[in-house]
Formats: structure tokens, C-alpha cells, sequence
């Protein structure tokens, strides 16, 4: 729901803010005086192309932000998470921004929640706030999408359409991987080539710890003579026979110190830090003698260990990979090579999956297309009874399912809509995008949204001039109307009669003055007293009488 509207330096208007809520809002004013200017301002938050036109004289740029309420637009909260804008810290995420500004030499900038924004980005999430229903060319129901949308909403065929697209997703998934197996072509020299590639790697131990055994193992081979020589020599200093060793000197110091000892307590402190040393010593010196043990001078075992890393340095530089990529790619290659040995027979059973699943697309789109159908009619008749309340009497509404051309199955299934109107009798139907009259537009398209009532969930709603060319009873019909839808969506009206005026639930006043030669135009909302004037002044011109306030009072009354 629009909750708010903040506008600066936009045609004759230099500062403006709207506070709106639930219901019908009504905004009036003189001929002239910039009351389609506030939906205008909308449509260019909603991605209309930039107007440098539209910035007020002597200006730089024009401002135009728009704030919306969530709670009631799940669709576009979901949108904004998924474009990773939606401000979850502030009211729960239960807000969003729409801002845009309009430079006086032709360029423009948007944000969506603070965040730059494309206008392709800002038309999308507009596009699920706000629908504009008027007399120009962002006319929500004229496109073809819009229709479609409304229609399924309106019959409340969300689980048929489920059904089509995943039947149809199920049916693409096939097709692609058939297409992508048909691209293969002949794969019997790949196959043998992957055959021998594979076939090399899998008679080595590539495993990365495999490999990095190997390394150290040929390390110590290599260096066997000098590991053995320092061995033997670290034994023999430290418990060798030869010569006094580090062990028997340990020892020998021990054994001294301890005949003073009860002459100097603290060399017990010392003994007991020599005992822990001859224990480490006695761990380094064993450990020193099974690691001699382990060495060998064995030609034979170091050539082989040679020849082996050797294959592997071969085969990493052949594959173009680090020798520890080596058993990636050696299983990249066993997966490919099943792959393509199981393609023929794949592709034979594909043909038969894509079948079922056409055929399952099928049914299910049948089964929409006879709800849409059905749907279609109630929609048609309802409209077209409205259509006459509204003033077009004769006119005719129909709804026209296109069969789609494409070969490859729809998630939308499988016809297209297009909404179809006569405005007059003896006249066919045309495309509604087609219809001439602006006000004729906005109305059919108000009756399109009050026979639909509540399949549409787009919360907010705007009609410019929707009661152009009517007045009397049509007028009072009209009014009704918008107020009933806006007892169900939020609405906002642009009207110059009364009796339109009269159903709002808050209303708006757009009023201009010349000041130092300029004409500017003000928003104000009014209060009881000042609606009862300003309907008098729709009913009596500039001289307003105690028959106009009497009337006036009379149609807020009977609203109420």
C-alpha cells in the first residue's frame, strides 16, 4: 500500500508531500491546476522514460520518492530479498522506497531502498505496488502479461498453473539435456581417447598423499650414504663404547654430585633435571638406532622409485595439471568416459521420457485452458454489465484466448490472453490497448478491476480522470464503484465531478497561484468543513451558493 509521496520541483509543483492510506482517496482541483501531475509523478517512479520537461523552471533537477507498506504485497517483498534490497533492520523489513530524480538536462538516477537501481529494476517492482489506470501510455491492463495475470487471479487457478509449470520445467530439463547430447555427435573417437588417457592415470598412485610418500621416500634414498654416516656418529657420541659417551658421563655426574649432596641440598634439584635428561637421552638414542635400521643402500629400490616419479612429473606436464591434481583429473576423466559410453542408450530412453512429459504437460494445460475458459465467460458477462452501469451503454467486453505458436511447452500454458472491447453497440470488438478514448479507457478498466475484485494482487490502484466525458447518475455509479473497490484495495482517484469526489474516504485538494510571475501548484488535505466547500465549488463554479453547499453536504451524506 502507498503510504507516502514526496515530490520536489516536478512541473508547477516545488514541494509536496501526500500522506496516504487504506480506502478511496479522492484528489480534485481547477482545470489546470496539476491534479494528474501527483499520477504522473507515480509513473515515473514506476520507470517511465525521463522528461527533462517535467522540472519545474529554473531548477536543476525534480525529486520524486514514494513510500510503500509491505504487509499486503508479498510478491514484491519476495522481489526485493531476491535482489538482496529489502531492509530486514528496519520494521522488519515491512517498508520499501521508491526514489528517482529528474535532472534539467535530460538524465535521471533511481534507488530502490537506498540502493541504485536500474529503471528496468524499478518498472519490475513498481509493477507489483502499483497499478496506473489512465489516460497515457503506462496503462498496467493493456499488456497482454497483465491480462493473463488477472485472469488466473480472478478464477483462482493457482493450482493448475502450478501443475503447467512444473510439467513444462519437467519437459524443458529433458529437452535440453537431449540437445545437449545430440551436439556430441559421433563419440567413439572420444571414447577410445579417453580410454587410453584414463587408462595411464589409473596404473599410477596419484593420491596426493600417495605421491607426497613417494617424495619422502625418495628424499631418504637419495640421501641414504649421509643419513647413515650421521646416524652412526650421533650413536656413537651418545652411548658408543669407543670413547666416553654423553650417556656414561651423564652418569659420571650424577654419581659425584650425589656424594656432596647432603652437604648442599639444592644439587638434589639438579639430579633430578639430570635424571629427566638421561631419559630424554636414552629416547633420542633409541629412536636414533631404529631409524639406522630403516636405512638401506638398495640401488635397485631407489631406480624404481626414480622411474615412478618420473611417470608422474610426465603425466602432470601431459595433462597440463600439478602432480597433486592428477587423481581429479584421472576421476574427471572416468566420469566423462561413463557419461559418454552410456549416451546412445540415454538418448534411446530420453526420446520416451520427453513423450510422457509432453504428454503430461498437455493434460495439465488442458485442464487450464477449460478453467480459463470458464473463468473467461463470468469475466465477461460481469464486466460488460458494469461497463453499461458505467455509462457505456451497448458496449460489449469479451475475453480472447490466443493459442500460443511456439512448439516448446509454457509455463503460462498454453494460450495467451488479450482482453477485448466494444465501447459502443453495432461496433466489434477491439484490443483494449486499441480503445481511442481515455476516458473511456479508465473506466472500462475500472470495471475490468471491480469485477475482479480480489483476484488482482497489486495493492494499490490509480485512476486518472476515470469519469472523463460523464456526469448525473453515471457520475454517483462511478464514485460507487471506486469506493467499493476500495474497500478491498487501496485506490486513488483523480476527479473534477462531485459526486466521484464524494465516495473518497480522505481527500485531496490541488490548487495554483501566480506568485513574482510563476504559477505554482499546492497539495493540501482537507478536513470535513473544507470537503463540503470544495464539492460545493465542483457543484457551483467560482460563485458558490447555499444551494451548492446544500448539495454538497447531501452527496457526503449519502456516501457516507
Amino acid at each position: 500500500m502507498l503510504t507516502q509521496l514526496a515530490i520536489k520541483d516536478f512541473a508547477v509543483v516545488r514541494s509536496a508531500e501526500l500522506e496516504f492510506g487504506p480506502g478511496l482517496t479522492v484528489i480534485s482541483g481547477e482545470t489546470g491546476a496539476g491534479k494528474s501531475l501527483l499520477v504522473d509523478a507515480l509513473g515515473f517512479l514506476s520507470g517511465l522514460r525521463a522528461d527533462s520537461g517535467m522540472v519545474r523552471h529554473g531548477a536543476e533537477r525534480a525529486e520524486l520518492s514514494a513510500r510503500f507498506a509491505l504487509a499486503d504485497a508479498a510478491p514484491a517483498r519476495d522481489w526485493l530479498r531476491e535482489q538482496d534490497m529489502l531492509d530486514e533492520d528496519r520494521d522488519d523489513g515491512d517498508e520499501c522506497q521508491l526514489r528517482r530524480t529528474l535532472r534539467a538536462d535530460g538524465g535521471s538516477k533511481a534507488w530502490i531502498n537506498g540502493r541504485p537501481a536500474t529503471l528496468a529494476q524499478l518498472a519490475e517492482l513498481a509493477g507489483l505496488l502499483v497499478e496506473i489506470h489512465g489516460q497515457h501510455e503506462h496503462q498496467a491492463l493493456l499488456s497482454k502479461t497483465s491480462q493473463l495475470a488477472l485472469l488466473d487471479g480472478y478464477g483462482g487457478h493457482d493450482d493448475a498453473l502450478a501443475a503447467v509449470a512444473a510439467a513444462a520445467a519437467r519437459w524443458n530439463t529433458l529437452l535440453r539435456e537431449r540437445e545437449a547430447l545430440s551436439k556430441q555427435g559421433d563419440v567413439s573417437e572420444r571414447i577410445a581417447y579417453l580410454e587410453h588417457q584414463a587408462g595411464e592415470l589409473q596404473r599410477e598412485a596419484l593420491e596426493p598423499d600417495a605421491i607426497a610418500e613417494l617424495g619422502a621416500s625418495h628424499r631418504r634414498h637419495a640421501h641414504a650414504a649421509a643419513l647413515i654416516a650421521a646416524c652412526d656418529a650421533a650413536f656413537t657420541r651418545l652411548a658408543g663404547d669407543e670413547a666416553p659417551s654423553m650417556t656414561r658421563q651423564l652418569q659420571q655426574t650424577r654419581a659425584e654430585l650425589m656424594r656432596v649432596v647432603e652437604h648442599e641440598p639444592r644439587l638434589a634439584d639438579i639430579d633430578a633435571l639430570l635424571d629427566a635428561a638421561a631419559i630424554q637421552l636414552d629416547e633420542a638414542t633409541a629412536l636414533i638406532e631404529r631409524i639406522r635400521e630403516d636405512l638401506d643402500l638398495d640401488p635397485l629400490q631407489f631406480e624404481d622409485m626414480e622411474q615412478r616419479l618420473g611417470r608422474i612429473h610426465d603425466l602432470a606436464r601431459k595433462h597440463r595439471v600439478a602432480p597433486e591434481r592428477l587423481a581429479a583429473h584421472r576421476d574427471a576423466l572416468a566420469a566423462e568416459l561413463e557419461s559418454l559410453r552410456g549416451a546412445g542408450e540415454r538418448v534411446a530412453r530420453l526420446d520416451g521420457e520427453i513423450e510422457t512429459a509432453r504428454q503430461q504437460w498437455r493434460a495439465a494445460a488442458g485442464k487450464l485452458t477449460e478453467a480459463r475458459t470458464r473463468t473467461a465467460g463470468t469475466l465477461a458477462s460481469t464486466t460488460t454489465s458494469l461497463i453499461g452501469e458505467l455509462g457505456m451503454g451497448g458496449g460489449r467486453f469479451e475475453v480472447a484466448l490466443e493459442p500460443n505458436a511456439g512448439e516448446r511447452p509454457d509455463a503460462n500454458g498454453a494460450e495467451r490472453v488479450e482482453f477485448l472491447v466494444s465501447a459502443n453497440a453495432g461496433q466489434p470488438p477491439r484490443p483494449l490497448r486499441k480503445v481511442a478514448s481515455g476516458g473511456e479507457l479508465s473506466r472500462i478498466s475500472l470495471a475490468i478491476e471491480v469485477a475482479a475484485l480480489g483476484g488482482d494482487l497489486v495493492p494499490t490502484m490509480v485512476f486518472d480522470e476515470v469519469d472523463s466525458g460523464i456526469g448525473g447518475a453515471v457520475a454517483e455509479i462511478v464514485g460507487q464503484k471506486l469506493r467499493a473497490l476500495g474497500e478491498k484495495r487501496q485506490a486513488l482517484c483523480v476527479t473534477h465531478l462531485p459526486q466521484v469526489a464524494a465516495q473518497g474516504h480522505a481527500h485531496y485538494r490541488v490548487s495554483k497561484a501566480a506568485s513574482d510571475g510563476v504559477t505554482r501548484s499546492a497539495v493540501e488535505r482537507l478536513d470535513a468543513k473544507q470537503r463540503a466547500e470544495e464539492l460545493a465549488r465542483m457543484l457551483g463554479g467560482v460563485e458558490v451558493s447555499k444551494e451548492a453547499r446544500a448539495a454538497a453536504k447531501r452527496l457526503l451524506s449519502n456516501a457516507g
